[in-house]
């Protein structure tokens, strides 16, 4: 009796091991349930391969039957139908060589255990139970997606494109930037400042220093600074945030000092006026009524005060400078102002003026990835429109 149990033992262990716990082989169907490579872990590939009446039933002119497919989140539980074949809205794939049905199921939970079952129904008849798996399926998540490739490509492509010239920078070889306009109009308006024996007004913005667009007002006024302290001439930076007065007075400190006038710094040059919107406004709109500057920067991000902060400043005869990456924004500057940076101009900027390597590393390498999504917007349309035209 123990000899028959080893061997009714050894008997279902080779049926586990041959089966691999994924199919069970009814009399008509094999049922076939994989996790999808390379996915989120929500997605399983189901292949079913039919015997040839099934299959011809399925695909004649008028299919005599019908694919039942369910799923149940219990083993003996409750099964509710999740595919079915016909009608196939495109989701199902047929092979006439291995007579296999294939389709991909989608929208699973991760660590869920799943249970599946195969259905036959012919004409009017009862559905019968063809396949079912015989032990509960979990999805898996891998560590990348496979949808993702051409993504991670184009990134390995800009990221190893920004090493590469920022190595090239480090070892002398000179990159060309384009000339922008409104940095090299900065010696003309500080000196226009020092002749009149008037101050350069430089507003950072309204938003505080987790804006980008902040720190690269910064980065520029680090050189507009450097250029008044070698012209000695005084440059008044208001700020709506107190943490950007921080950054401003230390940066005003290190270009003081790199002009070789560290003696000429006042830290109340930079001051915090008020975090409200249209008081701030308010307050330099006034200033520069009483002062008149000779000269103005707005480089930051802006918002409705671009268009009253620009007038006012072209109404004392000031040079005007302005920079943001604001679109909205951008068309005020550009009619008020002499010269406007216009969106990724302002980020260009600290490495069109500070020629560091890594700054100019950088910038070339964005250019690579502009280049890519340029020709990859091109080839897109060319082979859209020769499809459309039955050409492909």
């Amino acid at each position: 009796m123990k000899q028959f149990h080893y061997l009714i033992c050894l008997t279902l262990f080779g049926l586990v091991i041959q089966c691999e716990g994924l199919v069970y082989a009814g009399d008509q169907a094999k049922l076939t349930i994989k996790d999808h490579p390379f996915d989120g872990g929500d997605k399983f590939d189901v292949t079913i391969e039919l015997p040839e009446n099934v299959y011809d039933s399925l695909t004649a002119e008028k299919p005599t039957g019908t694919l039942l497919l369910k799923q149940s989140e219990e083993d003996g539980g409750l099964y509710k139908e999740i595919a079915k074949f016909p009608p196939n809205d495109g989701s199902w794939k047929l092979d006439e060589q291995t007579r296999t049905a294939s389709i991909q199921l989608s929208g699973l939970s991760l660590k869920s255990e799943y249970f599946f079952r195969l259905y036959w129904k012919q004409g009017d008849n009862k559905k019968q139970m063809i396949a079912e798996t015989a032990k509960p399926l979990q999805t898996k998540r891998e560590w990348f997606l496979g949808d993702k490739w051409k993504l991670a490509g184009v990134g390995i492509l800009i990221c190893g494109s920004v090493i590469f010239f920022i190595e090239v920078a480090k070892r002398g070889w000179k990159l060309k930037v384009r000339r922008i306009a409104g940095l090299e109009a900065v010696d003309e308006a500080v000196g226009r400042a020092t002749e009149m024996g008037r101050s350069v007004l430089f507003v950072p913005g309204i938003q505080d220093m987790n804006d980008i667009q902040t720190i690269a007002g910064l980065n520029i006024l680090s050189h507009v600074a450097q250029t008044a302290a070698e012209y000695d001439a005084k440059v008044e930076v208001p700020t709506s945030r107190a943490l950007v007065m921080t950054a401003a007075r230390e940066t005003l400190q290190g270009s003081y000092l790199a002009a070789g006038r560290p003696e000429a710094y006042n830290p109340d040059l930079a001051y915090y006026v008020t975090d409200e919107q249209f008081g701030y406004v308010a307050y330099v709109s006034g200033m520069m009524v009483r002062e008149k500057p000779a000269a103005c920067f707005y480089l930051g991000a802006f918002f409705a005060e671009s268009l009253i902060l620009a007038e006012t400043g072209n109404s004392v005869g000031a040079i005007q400078v302005a920079g943001t990456a604001q679109p909205s924004q951008l068309p005020f500057f550009v009619a008020a102002c002499d010269y406007t940076l216009i969106g990724e101009e302002l980020f260009a900027a600290s490495a069109y003026l500070s020629g560091s390597p890594e700054e100019l590393g950088s910038l070339k390498g964005q250019d690579v990835g502009k280049i890519i999504v340029a020709v990859w917007l091109l080839g897109g349309s060319v082979f859209a429109t020769l499809a459309v035209w039955g050409i492909l």
